[in-house]
């Protein structure tokens, strides 16, 4: 007897995943969001400056955190006034949270933005229901107040659902080059020798498997980073190298060849950076532990 194909939400989530019948649109709201003169707000919104990771997940506990208390304080009798301020505070507090969001999805490949904009949607329909809540209970409606606070409550789980399979499932805003530390043996590493490497020009190697950019300076110094770019994976042996940095080729991340720190986002994580030596003409590195200093580097490039 045949078997009947898989149903649940993780099918469902998949089919969402393949159906590019809304491509059209998700490509006009991506080049929409991506044309705002954001500036240096558009890494903030990021979550690269100050943070070092995705700043939208830390900005949605707010909303989600004051609409769950409002609709336990509203299984209590007597209380009124306490529901409405917790409200309104997750309303304000949803706008920045889209914001973030938003700016984020912009940069995300075709099957994450699907679910994505899917979640975005839940979230938009939530924030609706709240406000829609709140006016009725600023105008005495109670009752009808608790039932759209029920409704934007279950629209933010579906909601929070959604942006959960982005995050874990499809490793939306992870950092995708963190494994290389773990998997790069100790210990200096032959890459080939001078000659091999062309001034100016990216080469790409691989180092215990692992994929490097490899670029050699006029003056002699050889830069070495991970491959794959922190933010989705990108080559960025095969991106621009200008005023001593490489721009990913896929989404315009920024990353100093000296010690792989990001720039400009979207990435929001540094590149594994390597040291490196010259030997007999020939070229060794090793992976480089990150000092603390790295890490508290202010934006001055």
């Amino acid at each position: 007897m045949p078997q009947r194909g898989p149903r649940g939400v993780l099918p469902a989530l998949d089919r969402l995943e393949r159906w590019s019948g809304g491509d059209h649109i998700i490509e006009s709201v991506r080049h929409a969001v991506r044309s705002l003169p954001l500036g240096r707000g558009r890494d903030a919104l990021h979550g690269r400056i100050g943070l070092g990771h995705p700043v939208h997940p830390l900005l949605v506990q707010v909303p989600v955190g004051t609409w769950l208390s409002a609709t336990v304080l509203d299984l209590l009798p007597g209380e009124r006034r306490g529901q409405r301020v917790l409200i309104g505070v997750g309303v304000a507090a949803a706008l920045p949270a889209a914001a973030s969001g938003w700016v984020d999805w912009a940069e995300l490949h075709h099957q994450q933005q699907r679910v994505g904009l899917v979640h975005a949607l839940s979230n938009a329909a939530a924030v609706g229901a709240f406000t829609a809540s709140l006016v009725a209970r600023c105008r005495g409606s109670h009752t009808l107040g608790k039932g759209l606070g029920l409704a934007g409550l279950a629209l933010t789980g579906v909601g929070g659902a959604l942006g959960g399979h982005m995050a874990y499932r499809q490793a939306s805003g992870a950092n995708h080059a963190e494994y290389v530390p773990h998997v790069v043996t100790p210990g200096w590493h032959p890459l080939g020798n001078v000659s091999d490497f062309p001034v100016g020009r990216a080469v790409r190697r691989q180092i215990d498997d692992v994929p490097v950019m490899v670029v050699r300076e006029a003056e002699g110094a050889v830069h070495v980073l991970a491959d794959h770019c922190s933010h989705m994976a990108g080559p960025l042996s095969e991106g621009d190298i200008t005023d001593g940095c490489v721009r990913c080729p896929w989404h315009g991340s920024v990353f100093r060849l000296a010690d792989g720190w990001n720039v400009k986002g979207p990435a929001t994580a540094p590149q594994p950076a390597f040291d490196s030596r010259i030997t007999d003409g020939r070229v060794e590195v090793r992976i480089r532990q990150r000092a603390q200093t790295d890490l508290e580097s202010a934006d001055t490039a």
